[in-house]
């Protein structure tokens, strides 16, 4: 005999995630499922767990970050702003690394500097690095991801002098004599550093799995999306080994590809499950804030049109894998020039997928009227996970190198017009402690300002319930994270309980709302 495991909820405001408007006051959840959604009055008298009037939002998605960087390296000690706010902080945070006189071998690991936030702005050197040891190799990435600093002993170590070719689509950055500095300026040339550092055991990397799913259960997040999951060895049976010891959040992964190492091709029970094989990644081009976004007009006072990363050849081989594995394909470009190759590549195709995008946008910065209507009349399907914490906490960096506002993150343009849309936190590349608070995101979304309190593009602003919906109900239409985002008979019953109303707090008070509790399948998974 079966025994059916039922639970209901009553005396709260529940945002279901199925439109702007579209609230309910009771629910069921039934074997770790919604079974019925509706008004608390037609269940008086049942049993039940009051909420006390709380607001109840869907489980949340974050639809772009990264969790297999996050565990890549193991110790990293974080560098985000307001913490660091100098090259001299930065030291002196390198200096608290655990590891700092551990042996020569050991390396002291941080990440997340702003160097926009800097004194001048001066981006730390091989120089400045050398004050945390001179014996042990060092290297902190910068904000984006994209570049990094080390220090002479790691230089010495990855084999860099003054002859040094740099790499395709990077540079090894040089003093006035030729010799390199120890800035490291997109990802290929920071990879020629960073493949020195040995690898965490899975077993750590497992262990830090777990730990990392707790904090996105502390912030309501029950689903996420990692674009590049191959910052570790075969990230698919690390995640569901991470499942197996207590991981409870659905992920969809997002190999790179790198043509090198070409991917094999997946078998079906590699794209279900809690955790899945969702797409590839490709990386277009660089950022914003260090202004490598690939670019039609060049950066202010500059020739500079920043830095396109990959060939034609290669972004199609990867939508030619995606294609042949049934699978999407994500490709990052925040520049305009970026943007359009996109759809000058894709736009005629015929998609391969249903029900979601075939091909995902990641960030799409420099957004227009004329853009949006060509993924519009497009054949393909196109989806875009983009962000507002990025021009919050990188304010100082995007005023520098945008020649206008009115195009960046236009999110009230792309609500309007862009069906599968979703805002997310490309943590740990985002340029601020805690950059996956949804609420957070939340605000500078209805606010449209930055940490500073400078306005970035008021005219873009949406309002809170579009901002939930964008990673509720309308951000699992951008990805196969099926059975989340809506609260709705048949999906997860998986929802976050907040500690005050979002929906009506004063604006400048949404990132003060807390997540008070979280279930998953019908597990409270995390109490505040």
């Amino acid at each position: 005999m079966t025994t059916t495991n039922a639970q209901l909820f009553t005396h709260a405001k529940v945002f279901t995630g199925a439109s702007e408007d579209d609230f309910a006051t009771a629910f069921r959840v039934v074997d770790g499922r919604f079974g019925w959604v509706g008004d608390a009055a037609e269940v008086a008298g049942e049993p039940s767990t009051d909420l006390g009037g709380r607001t109840v939002l869907p489980g949340l998605i974050d639809s772009h970050t990264h969790p297999a960087l996050m565990v890549a390296h193991g110790t990293e000690v974080e560098c985000f702003p307001p913490v660091v706010a100098s090259i001299d902080e930065l030291v002196t945070r390198l200096r608290e690394h655990p590891d700092v006189g551990a042996g020569d071998g050991t390396w002291i690991l941080g990440r997340g500097f702003d160097d926009t936030k800097f004194p001048g702005g001066r981006m730390p050197t091989a120089a400045d690095l050398d004050r945390v040891s001179t014996d042990q190799p060092v290297l902190v990435w910068r904000c984006d991801a994209h570049s990094a600093v080390c220090n002479s002993v790691a230089l010495r170590i990855a084999g860099i002098a003054a002859a040094t070719l740099d790499p395709a689509g990077a540079r090894f950055e040089r003093n006035a004599d030729g010799s390199p500095s120890g800035v490291l300026t997109e990802i290929a040339a920071v990879q020629a550093v960073a493949q020195h550092i040995p690898s965490p055991r899975h077993e750590e990397m497992v262990a830090a799995l777990v730990t990392i799913a707790d904090e996105f259960a502390s912030r309501g997040i029950v689903a996420v999306c990692d674009l590049l999951s191959t910052r570790i060895d075969d990230p698919l049976a690390v995640f569901r080994r991470a499942a197996a010891a207590g991981m409870r959040t659905r992920v969809a992964l997002y190999p790179g590809w790198d043509p090198s190492a070409p991917l094999v091709d997946l078998h079906a029970t590699d794209r279900d499950g809690q955790v899945r094989v969702a797409g590839v990644k490709v990386v277009l081009d660089g950022a914003y804030s260090n202004r490598t976004a690939w670019v039609h007009e060049p950066y202010p006072d500059s020739c500079d049109h920043g830095l396109r990363l990959v060939g034609d050849d290669e972004v199609r081989a990867a939508a030619e894998w995606a294609r042949r594995n049934r699978v999407q394909l994500a490709v990052h470009a925040m520049g305009d020039q970026a943007l359009d190759r996109v759809v000058d590549l894709f736009g005629g195709d015929e998609p391969w997928l249903d029900g979601i995008p075939s091909v995902r946008i990641e960030h799409a910065t420099v957004v227009t009227d004329a853009y949006v209507r060509r993924l519009r009349e497009a054949r393909m399907t196109f989806g875009i996970a983009t962000h507002t914490v990025f021009f919050f906490a990188e304010y100082d960096g995007y005023e520098k190198a945008l020649r206008t506002r009115a195009d960046a993150y236009p999110i009230r343009r792309l609500y309007g017009a862009i069906e599968p849309l979703a805002l997310s936190s490309d943590r740990p590349a985002t340029a601020w402690s805690g950059a996956d608070d949804v609420m957070l995101s939340i605000e500078a979304a209805v606010r449209r300002h930055a940490y500073n309190g400078a306005d970035f593009g008021p005219d873009a602003a949406i309002n809170v319930a579009q901002a939930v919906l964008l990673y509720t109900g309308r951000a699992r239409l951008l990805s196969p994270l099926a059975g989340v985002g809506v609260i709705a008979p048949g999906f997860d019953g998986s929802f976050a309980v907040l500690d005050r109303d979002v929906f009506t707090v004063p604006e400048d008070e949404i990132a003060d709302v807390r997540v008070a509790e979280t279930w998953i399948r019908g597990e409270r998974v995390f109490a505040r």
